[in-house]
C-alpha cells in the first residue's frame, strides 16, 4: 500500500467518525416569502411591565431644580441595610444614575413625598405617569422618567459565547440576545430552542422555532426582564463529544494495523 492510498483511507475514516449538521438544519427563517422586500407591520410588541425584584431608576425634573433635589439626590436602595417600612433608604449620594428602587415581594415601593406606592404590573410609561400625577402638589410641571435598572437576559446551551446580558433599554428581541452570544453553533438546535419566563409568580418553558417566521409574530419574541434562553445542542455534537475517545482509539488501532501492513 503506497502513501497516496493511506491518505485516502485516512480521510474515509475521518469522514465516516465525524457527522456533519446538514444545512437544512442551521438556517433561520426558512419559510420567508422571496420577495426581494418583504413589509409586515410590528402588531406583537408588549410593553415591559415592572415585576416584582425590579431594580427602578426613577427620575424627577421640574421648573425648580432646587426642589428636585428632595426627590432625586438623598433615596438610594441599600440591600445591606433595607429599611423594613420599604424598598429605599434615606442616604445622601452625589451620583443620581445610582438611585433605585426595588420592587419588594408585595409589588410594593416606597417613595419620597408619595410613601407606599404599588407599581407591579404597570408599565414603567404607565408608571412614570402616576408617579408625575402624584407629585405635581409638590412640584411646578413636574416630569418623570422611569427605567427598569437592572434588565438583563441570559442565554445558555449551545451558543458560541453563552451568559448573562445587561439591556440599557426597554426593547430587545430573542434574535439580539443570541447575537449577544455569538449566534447558534452549527450543531445548536433552532427548532427547540426553549424560553424560560417567570412572571406573576409562575415560570414557564415556551418552545420556540427559528427556522419559522413565526417567532417573529409571536409574543415571545420581545423578551422580559430576566429571561433565560436555553439552545439543545444538535444530537451530532453530543455523539460526537460523548464518544470522542471511543473514535480516537478505533482511529488509532486502524491506523496501527495500516501501518503494519504497509510496513509488511
Amino acid at each position: 500500500m503506497n502513501l497516496k492510498h493511506l491518505r485516502n483511507l485516512l480521510v474515509i475514516i475521518a469522514l465516516c467518525n465525524f457527522s456533519c449538521t446538514p444545512y437544512k438544519n442551521v438556517a433561520y427563517f426558512q419559510n420567508l416569502k422571496n420577495d426581494p422586500r418583504f413589509v409586515e407591520k410590528i402588531v406583537n410588541f408588549y410593553p415591559i411591565t415592572v415585576q416584582t425584584g425590579d431594580l427602578l431608576a426613577i427620575h424627577e425634573a421640574s421648573l425648580n431644580p432646587q426642589a428636585d433635589i428632595v426627590f432625586n439626590n438623598y433615596i438610594q436602595y441599600d440591600e445591606i441595610h433595607p429599611v423594613s417600612s420599604g424598598s429605599t433608604l434615606i442616604r445622601p449620594t452625589e451620583n443620581p444614575d445610582a438611585v433605585g428602587y426595588l420592587v419588594d415581594i408585595n409589588g410594593n415601593i416606597n417613595l419620597p413625598l408619595v410613601g407606599l406606592m404599588h407599581v407591579a404590573g404597570l408599565s414603567t410609561h404607565a408608571l412614570s405617569l402616576e408617579i408625575q400625577g402624584k407629585l405635581e402638589k409638590y412640584f411646578s410641571s413636574p416630569v418623570v422618567s422611569v427605567r427598569i435598572q437592572n434588565f438583563k437576559v441570559s442565554v445558555l446551551g449551545d451558543v458560541k459565547e453563552p451568559g448573562s446580558f445587561n439591556v440599557k433599554n426597554e426593547r430587545i428581541t430573542i434574535i439580539e440576545a443570541l447575537s449577544l452570544a455569538g449566534d447558534l453553533t452549527t450543531t445548536g438546535v433552532r427548532t427547540n430552542v426553549i424560553l424560560i419566563r417567570e412572571e406573576d409568580g409562575n415560570r414557564s418553558y415556551i418552545h420556540l422555532d427559528l427556522t419559522s417566521t413565526e417567532i417573529i409574530n409571536s409574543p415571545y419574541y420581545y423578551l422580559k426582564n430576566n429571561d433565560v434562553i436555553y439552545v439543545q445542542p444538535g444530537r451530532s455534537r453530543v455523539e460526537s463529544e460523548s464518544t470522542f475517545y471511543e473514535k480516537f482509539g478505533i482511529a488509532l488501532s486502524v491506523l496501527s494495523i495500516i501501518v503494519f501492513l504497509v510496513r509488511k
